[in-house]
């Protein structure tokens, strides 16, 4: 409730509208059966066929207020809903943004989109059958017991004698289910991941055969989702029907205690009639007030998860400032030490090496080396463990995350394009670049020709996962996102694997005009690669074991030696 509540905070004007739709439906369902009563005891039994027409004008005039009432209730209920959980999908995302590898990892992909969609949308069900009728159930018992009081008390003892089991019942339900929807919303984050894995792995399921193993973990898990979902229907299809049944004896009972009093003439049958609808709206009105109960424990499932990720602190802590100091560029590691969260293993270990503007530091070594991980650090991806880390002079810790971030093009291991045209793809480094800048960035990054042959040129869209593209052309296109950036550090990891050579060759070409002024950092495992770097730092377990120029490391660096042999001849080696 307290998630809830903090929302509903913003939708004041709102809630007092619900409430005041409320009160125009109660005096509907309970004014009529007053009239009524009224025109079987006042009008009918008197033969007055004056009062008759006032009480049936009366009840017009209340039928219009409260189909009125009920309109506005709905549209309230659903509008503060539906509002709330775009709030919380709104804030779920921001939160999801600001977090480090360490937190997506803590909750897994999948398990966030559940709570983002599933979770989120639990929430508005709740919400909004709670502005329905919780506001509404106290007003309908409150005023029903007390007419129902006001007309026969004798008769009223049996509505409080059932009120216990009820109240029972409802707490019993609730105990049973809060479980359930827990472990169905575990089975569903599950579910989720299982689809995702064999959505995004659908060609190495199929190179390996192994569509029946996947078909067989699929139904494992649906199963189990089906079980606990199946539990939870059958506990709420159960309940709604065994309530009928209770209310129905209840009716009964006072049918039966009413007809002895009114052959005693204790009771008029208008009062009767009128007791019979006080009673329908009380009892209706708990067993709508039960529905909720019975929703909350899933609701409160589903709250806590949402809860949990938005309460999560982040790891990567953004307290720096907005600085903008490109007089100069230059990046210093200073007995640099990296460990990942909760780890203790170091990946990294005295870590020390600079870079000025215009020079090209390249890193290599086995796989598994650290390669990737260093470079990682320099956009804060993760924090260091110890050691420092220093961008034009200062650490970066003193950078907001924006600052931090502008002043750097990173192109990943994997190439990432989002739904779009190619033009969108590569504005994302530039959003109001023009249609110069992008033929620019798309010939240094040799994607032009490509591009061209597109029957919609920068226009044409590209499909998710971009799959209607190769690899190295995606590849290219993450390189000319970065460079219509113009950033003052350019990071490529590994991002020129899925290049032919030729094309790898007349890419850097360009790439060294167009970067004189800035720092770029390669990570590479083809020497060709890196041959004409400033310098190559080689690792080995996260350790620096070489660093010079391609001629220095060749004549120093065993590693570096093993490496550049394994991959190319003498003659291509000392040219």
């Amino acid at each position: 409730m307290k998630l809830i509540i903090n929302y509903l905070k913003h939708y004041k004007k709102w809630l007092f509208m619900d409430m005041i739709s409320v009160l125009g439906f109660a005096l509907v369902e309970l004014g009529l059966p007053t009239i009524i009563s009224n025109m079987i005891d006042g009008g009918i039994t008197n033969n007055d066929i004056h009062y008759l027409y006032q009480m049936w004008a009366l009840a017009i005039i209340i039928a219009i207020i409260g189909v009125l009432g009920t309109i506005s209730l709905g549209y309230c209920s659903a509008r503060i809903s539906t509002s709330i959980t775009r709030d919380i999908r709104n804030d779920i995302f921001s939160k999801v943004q600001s977090f480090s590898p360490a937190e997506f990892d803590k909750f897994g992909i999948s398990s966030l989109i559940t709570r983002t969609n599933n979770d989120a949308y639990q929430i508005q069900l709740f919400v909004n059958t709670l502005l329905r009728t919780a506001l509404l159930t106290p007003v309908m018992v409150i005023v029903s017991f007390a007419l129902t009081f006001t007309t026969s008390l004798d008769l009223s003892m049996i509505i409080v004698a059932t009120l216990p089991i009820i109240i029972i019942g409802v707490i019993a339900i609730a105990k049973v289910s809060q479980p359930l929807s827990l472990h169905q919303q575990s089975s569903l984050d599950a579910l989720n991941r299982i689809s995702r894995e064999n959505l995004t792995g659908l060609k190495i399921i199929r190179a390996f055969n192994n569509d029946a193993y996947e078909q067989t973990r699929f139904n494992e898990t649906n199963d189990d989702y089906t079980k606990y979902t199946k539990k939870i229907f059958r506990l709420m299809t159960l309940s709604q029907p065994i309530f009928w049944l209770f209310m129905n004896i209840i009716i009964m009972i006072i049918y039966y205690i009413s007809a002895t009093m009114i052959d005693a003439n204790t009771l008029q049958v208008g009062k009767v009639v009128a007791f019979q609808d006080y009673v329908f709206h009380a009892m209706y009105s708990m067993m709508l007030f039960c529905t909720v109960f019975m929703m909350y424990p899933r609701a409160n499932v589903s709250a806590k998860r949402i809860m949990a990720v938005l309460n999560t602190s982040n790891s990567m802590i953004d307290d720096g400032k907005d600085i903008d100091n490109s007089d100069h560029c230059s990046i210093i590691f200073d007995h640099v030490c990296f460990a990942y969260p909760n780890s203790t293993d170091y990946v990294l270990k005295d870590i020390s090496f600079k870079a000025q503007a215009g020079e090209t530091i390249a890193f290599i070594g086995s796989t598994g080396s650290g390669k990737s991980t260093l470079i990682n650090l320099i956009p804060r991806f993760y924090n260091i463990t110890s050691g420092n880390i220093y961008i034009d002079d200062m650490n970066i810790n003193e950078y907001s995350m924006t600052s931090l971030r502008q002043k750097i093009g990173f192109v990943p291991q994997k190439a990432t394009l989002f739904t779009g045209s190619i033009a969108d793809n590569m504005k994302y480094g530039k959003h109001d670049a023009n249609d110069e800048e992008l033929m620019h960035a798309a010939k240094i990054s040799q994607s032009l020709d490509f591009i061209m042959e597109k029957e919609n040129g920068f226009d044409e869209q590209i499909s998710e996962n971009a799959t209607n593209i190769s690899g190295g052309q995606r590849q290219r296109l993450s390189i000319a996102r970065a460079i219509i950036k113009k950033p003052e550090i350019y990071i490529f990891d590994d991002s020129f694997s899925a290049l032919d050579f030729k094309t790898d060759a007349a890419l850097r070409l360009a790439l060294k005009q167009e970067t004189k002024q800035a720092i770029v950092m390669i990570v590479a495992q083809r020497i060709s690669t890196i041959m004409d770097a400033s310098k190559i730092i080689v690792l080995n377990e996260g350790q620096i074991v070489g660093m010079g120029t391609h001629q220095q490391l060749l004549k120093n660096c065993d590693i570096y030696q093993q490496i550049a042999y394994s991959q190319l001849s003498e003659e291509e080696l000392y040219g």
